[in-house]
């Protein structure tokens, strides 16, 4: 038992003891995280992970960090804390997939206005859930009070991952030739990138997030919103593991099509996407209708239903997508690659 306890420091806003029960309460969601290759439980002052580099030929340790953004304002609206830590892993470990990297371990750090070991433990299960599904184990993190610089009420929540790649087997863009197939992964929604805007657009600090929308199918505005980023690791790990040749990935974010796409292509060769090849959720709609959003703005600022894109020798774009599609992703054959000026061309 920890007899830790200041009472100068709980007179300050500092709450010890809520820190321990927190920490309590989110053991059974990292122990869910634990594969082969951790070394030590939470509450160290370091996380231990030994991994196996056998089979490889020179590994390469490639890491990822990200946070939630102001999707978090969304969670905290409407007092749902459980799905934003899958947000936040998945914009790590999606990150860290796009060179080929399988991702070994995750930290979370949660700053917070006043600890609520509820609260907390709801976060931690997300994270927890986003590790689970990322194949990669929670092996530590920190949670930081801070009364007086945030409201009782706040919290942000921003982690990293770090995996590992053999460098010969590296996704680099450098095999990227004329003809490649386009291949894009289905989105859950806005996922993580564009709240600000969001926010505006909707005016959520008074909006009505929990009734139904017909706009949306009957999802409340809320709910379409906090819809947790896919996460895509098992995916592209399935195709690389089924032998196709994957030759570039990005993962679409901030910025949308206009910056992410360019940043997987080579000088002289350029993404040709055919707008009418895979569908747009709902929301994307109803954000443009009500924020009168130009067709450009929006393809440079959401991933407009497209999480991933990546390219494929043309011969291997139909197995590539039995592949993806067995593995539980909505697969689209989205375009190819032209030659052009390293950038991307959106087309009717």
């Amino acid at each position: 038992m920890n007899n830790s306890h200041s009472a100068s420091y709980a007179a300050a806003g500092v709450d010890i003891e809520a820190g321990y029960r927190g920490v309590q309460l989110m053991k059974g969601h990292v122990a869910r995280t634990m594969i082969p290759g951790v070394v030590s439980g939470i509450g160290g002052f370091g996380g231990l992970f030994a991994p196996d580099f056998a089979g490889m030929e020179e590994p390469v340790l490639v890491s990822g960090t990200d946070g939630v953004g102001t999707k978090i304002r969304i969670a905290q609206l409407l007092d749902r804390h459980t799905t934003v830590g899958i947000d936040c892993v998945a914009m790590c470990v999606n990150d860290i997939i796009c060179c080929g990297a399988k991702p070994l371990f995750f930290l979370d750090y949660i700053a917070i206005g006043r600890n609520d070991p509820e609260k907390v433990a709801g976060l931690v299960s997300g994270v927890a859930e986003g590790c689970v599904q990322a194949g990669c184990a929670l092996i530590g993190g920190e949670t930081a009070e801070h009364p007086g610089l945030m409201q009782p009420q706040d919290y942000d929540l921003a982690g990293f991952s770090v995996g590992i790649a053999d460098k010969p087997k590296m996704i680099d863009g450098s095999r990227l030739a004329e003809g490649d197939a386009l291949i894009g992964l289905g989105s859950s929604g806005v996922h993580s990138n564009g709240f600000s805007l969001v926010r505006k657009v909707f005016d959520v600090e008074r909006a009505d997030l929990r009734s139904p929308v017909e706009a949306l199918g009957g999802l409340s505005l809320g709910d379409a919103l906090l819809a947790p980023t896919r996460i895509y690791v098992k995916a592209l790990l399935a195709l690389l593991e089924g032998g196709v040749e994957v030759r570039a990935v990005s993962h679409i974010t901030g910025g949308g099509f206009y910056e992410n796409v360019p940043r997987m292509m080579r000088p002289g060769l350029t993404a040709r996407i055919s707008l009418g090849s895979f569908p747009i959720p709902d929301v994307f709609g109803l954000i443009q209708q009500r924020g009168d959003i130009p067709v450009r703005d929006m393809y440079n600022t959401f991933n407009m239903g497209l999480g991933m894109l990546l390219a494929v020798p043309e011969e291997q774009r139909g197995r590539a997508m039995a592949i993806l599609k067995e593995a539980g992703e909505d697969a689209y054959a989205v375009g190819s690659v032209a030659r052009g000026d390293g950038g991307v061309e959106l087309e009717p």
